[in-house]
């Protein structure tokens, strides 16, 4: 059954979703996307990805500041939809909004809900250094990814994946589910499952002062934040490469042997030593420069042993 969906989302990971509704032959009426952002050395204004994406399959794209207005549930409900698809929109849907579809709004979220309920569950679980993850399509409603679940996807989280690894995996998996359970819906045959009250967590968002690596943790928490964060935002140190302190991100670490003093450097090969144990740059990403291997930045700039990071 051909479905009548509004399309809500904004970054990357909501593209594949979109692309795999449109391409399953749903009429797409409408895409909801966060308003261009300015951005780059001109900042000049840029579309989300999925404004990008939706203007190229030819789909009415809406940008609206609120949906709390009577305007904009008057507009929401002219589009007579039978479903809302909702993947990383960026704004709360209020009560007229959700009760306008025949069959209700669906949200994809990257956890395994009640776990990492919120804004960033995908560098949240990594972070936390959890084994696995997932995707689950949920219906939604007033509260903050609280609604009752009726697919999910796990994927496991090997101990050296990024978060923009991971993300490109569930984005991928999370658009097969989205679009298996389109003609469930429409038949009546998808069960929701009201989520349980224990092991709810929140992902909240990652702010600049805990992307800073905390050299006296453990090494495989200092491990866990790098890949994490890698490659947006990126964990940061400082180093002194001869000019004061400056700015390196890291976006790659391998755990290491060796003790010393934490935040220090235990050879020339950018191993350093945390509150225990150590870890190795294997990526890294100097001011206004870009990510490149550990062995390229020292050819360029050697770091001695004893060398202290930030």
């Amino acid at each position: 059954m051909t479905l009548r969906v509004v399309f809500m989302g904004t970054p990357d990971f909501a593209v594949p979703t979109l692309s795999e509704i449109v391409g399953q032959g749903h009429e797409v009426v409408a895409a909801y996307t966060r308003a261009p952002a300015r951005a780059g050395r001109g900042m000049a204004e840029r579309p989300s990805p999925v404004h990008a994406a939706a203007q190229g399959f030819g789909i009415p794209v809406l940008t609206p500041a609120t949906l709390r207005s009577a305007d904009a549930a008057e507009a929401f409900a002219a589009h007579q939809a039978d479903v809302a698809v909702v993947v990383a929109y960026g704004m709360i849907l209020p009560e007229p909004i959700l009760a306008a579809p025949d069959l209700g709004c669906l949200n994809l979220h990257a956890s395994l809900l009640p776990r990492w309920r919120g804004a960033a569950p995908i560098q949240r679980a990594v972070i936390a250094g959890d084994a696995e993850t997932g995707v689950a399509v949920m219906q939604m409603e007033k509260g903050l990814d609280t609604g009752p679940v009726a697919m999910v996807e796990r994927v496991a989280i090997g101990p050296d994946l990024t978060a923009g690894e991971l993300h490109d995996k569930l984005a991928t998996i999370g658009a097969d589910l989205m679009v298996r359970a389109l003609p469930a819906l429409s038949r009546g045959g998808l069960v929701f499952t009201p989520q349980p009250a224990e092991g709810v967590t929140y992902a909240a968002k990652i702010t600049n002062e805990e992307a800073l690596v905390d050299w006296s943790r453990p090494a495989g928490a200092v491990h866990d934040l790098v890949r994490g964060l890698s490659p947006f935002p990126g964990a940061f140190t400082t180093i002194d490469l001869g000019k004061g302190p400056e700015r390196l991100k890291v976006l790659r670490t391998a755990r290491a042997q060796g003790r010393g003093e934490p935040g220090t450097t235990l050879d020339g090969q950018l191993t350093v030593a945390c509150g225990d144990g150590a870890v190795r740059l294997l990526q890294v990403q100097r001011s206004g420069g870009k990510p490149m291997p550990a062995s390229d930045f020292l050819r360029g700039v050697p770091v001695p042993p004893g060398t202290r990071l930030g």
